[in-house]
């Protein structure tokens, strides 16, 4: 992983760089040889002020993503690029911040001010259920409906590191970080302090 690339060897003489969005960067930054599986998007690049087009590829982890990107995209000012280092959290978390118009949550992103925040709520309220659906039903269990014990863990360390004065974006940064490092963590203050030590350690 190199500024927002991968790159991807793919067979015994063909390698490709493959751009990733910043919420996946740092797991799969953790998966340097093993095998992955991409769903890309291809497109063209401008450069030189329109005089050439470079081909890029774009990797995402599930066609619900893939999809999610694309409409992102729609936004008026939002290119490829700007999603991609925009685009720090789990998109189902993005879109549910849109559904439920959090301009607060779309404002923590990089590069999202807080007119590009209300055009994304304008623009894509009522085109997001799809996926705030796709996360709720990954967070159910079969047994009863209850609440997957780790989306709750997720929720509750991000709302203790909110209150400790952290932006909703930095929280679950630290928090994914530190389940990333020690899936074993079981209770909102574990995930809290080893949070806290891994920010020392950057």
């Amino acid at each position: 992983m190199d500024d927002g690339a991968a790159l991807v060897q793919c067979g015994d003489h063909l390698t490709y760089e493959l751009l990733v969005p910043g919420a996946d960067q740092q797991r799969l930054a953790t998966m340097i040889g093993e095998s992955v599986t991409f769903h890309t998007l291809h497109y063209l690049e401008n450069c030189n002020q329109g005089a050439a087009y470079l081909p890029r590829l774009i990797g995402f982890t599930s066609p619900a993503d893939r999809e999610f990107f694309e409409l992102f995209t729609t936004v008026k000012g939002i290119g490829n690029r700007k999603a991609l280092r925009a685009l720090q959290i789990p998109f189902a978390d993005v879109a549910s911040a849109i559904s439920q118009k959090d301009a607060d949550l779309l404002k923590s992103l990089p590069e999202i001010g807080k007119r590009t925040a209300e055009t994304i709520i304008v623009e894509l309220h009522g085109k997001v259920d799809h996926f705030v659906e796709v996360k709720l039903s990954v967070g159910v269990s079969g047994r009863g409906g209850s609440a997957d014990p780790r989306t709750a863990l997720v929720n509750d360390a991000v709302g203790v590191l909110v209150q400790l004065g952290e932006t909703k974006l930095i929280a679950r940064q630290l928090v994914d970080r530190a389940l990333a490092a020690d899936p074993a963590l079981a209770s909102a203050d574990a995930v809290v302090a080893a949070a806290f030590r891994l920010r020392e350690l950057v």
